[in-house]
């Protein structure tokens, strides 16, 4: 672990600090999010929309901020958009104060730019180190998602009555936690490309998509992230609405999921030199099956805990492979682009098996709503199967 921290350049370390705090926003919304949506939603199949606004947000916004990336650097960008991101925080506060259900939903859908911003880190991490030390850039960003799991559901906790509304208090706790990440990444320094990289012309999308690598690293980051948001979404509706497990339950339950997406990320890289990419996403896939078997078998307390912990263990490796194997498939120049379109297609789906979740689960339960996610898993099984031979 030392060895891999002193590889590492600053502006790893710097990115990972931030991700630590910036994507608490992902967490306070997933633990929050459906259980406010079913006090103010005027329908219980709409409670899981706020949770399913935000992935929409991600989806819709992952080609403009990747442009703002293009343009003004990676550095005045995240800038630009933690001062965004704080005064929606403080938005989403008075939406709650006033209780509107929609403009709560508005302002989740909002957030996306914030998650958008957050998938550029693992890209500027990538680009920050040589191309042997990729895995370990990306799981090292990663790891932040670790201290995320806490901060999110914590300062929703701590900010739950905070306020005369609640949770409202927990989005203007979550400003001044966006205020110290603009100010960590302030530190971070973009790292220009070189000449005679930028002198190979961008292909056209057609030839790049063309490549084999290329599909298999973008389907296996969105089947990783398709069948966890889809789980994901409906477990708190499923354990607190439905099953009456307690709040505290509820949030040790997802707080255990973001740990578990994230902790493996210590020895991801590790794991890929000694298996090689293909092997950790099929060992994803296996452990996405034992995530099903294992919630599909009952709705007691530990169902719930140890299915959503393979959840979260499946869904590192599937994107932590997918993310380390994309750069084979793009060029400097084009990384912008590739980075785009694959953003796009991996939010896209997510932001669809989040949008079906909260209805699925009222309207077919949990048991039939496990079993839809099966053929996904057998599809993606065989393009990586199919593909064993490449890197």
């Amino acid at each position: 672990m030392r060895r891999f921290m002193k590889t590492l350049p600053k502006n790893v370390w710097i990115l990972t600090i931030a991700q630590s705090l910036v994507m608490a926003v992902s967490s306070l919304v997933v633990f929050v999010g459906g259980i406010v949506g079913a006090g103010l939603a005027p329908s219980e199949k709409l409670a899981t929309l706020p949770v399913a606004a935000m992935i929409v947000g991600t989806a819709i916004s992952v080609l403009p901020v990747t442009g703002l990336m293009q343009r003004l650097g990676r550095r005045n960008s995240f800038s630009f958009i933690l001062a965004f991101s704080i005064s929606n925080a403080l938005a989403t506060a008075y939406a709650l104060h006033f209780e509107s259900f929609y403009f709560f939903c508005f302002n989740a859908l909002l957030f996306g730019v914030t998650n958008a911003c957050v998938m550029q880190f693992r890209f500027a991490a990538m680009e920050s180190v040589s191309v042997e030390l990729i895995p370990n850039a990306a799981s090292a960003v990663l790891i932040g998602g670790i201290a995320a799991a806490f901060v999110g559901p914590e300062i929703a906790l701590a900010g739950r009555n905070l306020y005369e509304t609640e949770f409202a208090g927990s989005f203007f706790l979550l400003a001044g936690v966006f205020l110290v990440a603009f100010v960590v990444l302030r530190f971070f320094r973009n790292v220009p490309i070189k000449k005679s990289e930028m002198d190979e012309g961008p292909r056209p999308l057609k030839e790049i998509s063309s490549q084999r690598v290329f599909w298999v690293a973008l389907t296996s980051a969105a089947t990783g992230y398709m069948i966890m948001s889809f789980i994901m979404t409906a477990t708190p509706v499923s354990m607190n609405i439905m099953d009456h497990h307690s709040l505290s339950s509820t949030k040790w339950v997802i707080q255990s999921h973001i740990i578990a997406m994230y902790a493996p990320s210590v020895i991801t890289g590790f794991l890929i030199r000694k298996v090689g990419i293909s092997g950790m996403m099929i060992s994803g896939l296996v452990i996405y099956v034992l995530c099903i078997a294992i919630a599909f078998a009952g709705h007691d307390l530990i169902n719930y805990w140890v299915s959503l912990i393979f959840l979260g263990l499946g869904w590192n490796f599937l994107f932590i492979g997918g993310t380390s194997l994309l750069p084979l498939s793009y060029r400097p120049a084009e990384r912008f682009r590739v980075q785009a379109l694959n953003d796009f297609v991996v939010f896209g789906s997510q932001a669809i098996a989040s949008l079906s979740a909260g209805w699925l689960v009222f309207a077919i339960g949990w048991e039939s709503m496990l079993i839809v996610v099966i053929p996904i898993i057998v599809l993606q099984g065989g393009i990586v199967l199919r593909s064993a031979g490449q890197p």
